[in-house]
């Protein structure tokens, strides 16, 4: 079984951590902690930053999408991250200043999601976002909203 799959239905990271634990997390370790989210939303690349990381494999990916166990837990994965972001429920947003590291995961996030056949919840998020590059265009440039409609609008590898 591959290592993505084996966290996904209740396995250990690499640092011994269950998907369980990561998501009980407080704001203050989503937000320091940065080898996790690699794990939360795998994408078929290397990340720059945990290159050691897993990657989604085409056969990952085909098992998210048949797996509706599977996509639950991503879909538990998300909804902490959108309480941190202080999407769902609404609440402070701390990350959200110019340039933040967090524009990078919500990328990979809504990628994730996809590749993982959650089209939906991708779609949902990028409306989110899109609302709040309106509210904010000072703090989320054009650039980053175009990663983010990317992320959501081209074609997958698999």
């Amino acid at each position: 079984m591959s290592r993505i799959l084996d966290f996904y239905r209740g396995g250990p990271d690499h640092r011994g951590r269950r998907l369980s634990e990561i998501i009980a997390w407080d704001a203050a370790r989503l937000e320091h902690t940065h080898d996790y989210i690699q794990w939360l939303f795998p994408l078929p690349e290397p990340s720059a930053f945990q290159p050691s990381a897993p990657l989604l494999t085409p056969e990952d990916a085909a098992e998210f999408r048949r797996s509706p166990e599977l996509q639950d837990r991503m879909r538990q994965a998300l909804a902490a991250m959108l309480a941190f972001y202080g999407v769902n429920p609404p609440g402070p947003m701390p990350w959200l200043c110019a340039g933040d590291h967090n524009f990078l995961r919500l990328t990979r996030i809504l990628r994730s999601l996809r590749l993982a056949g959650l089209e939906t919840e991708a779609q949902d998020l990028l409306a989110h976002l899109q609302g709040l590059y309106r509210l904010y265009p000072a703090t989320i440039d054009p650039t980053t909203f175009a990663f983010w409609r990317h992320a959501v609008t081209d074609p997958l590898p698999y």
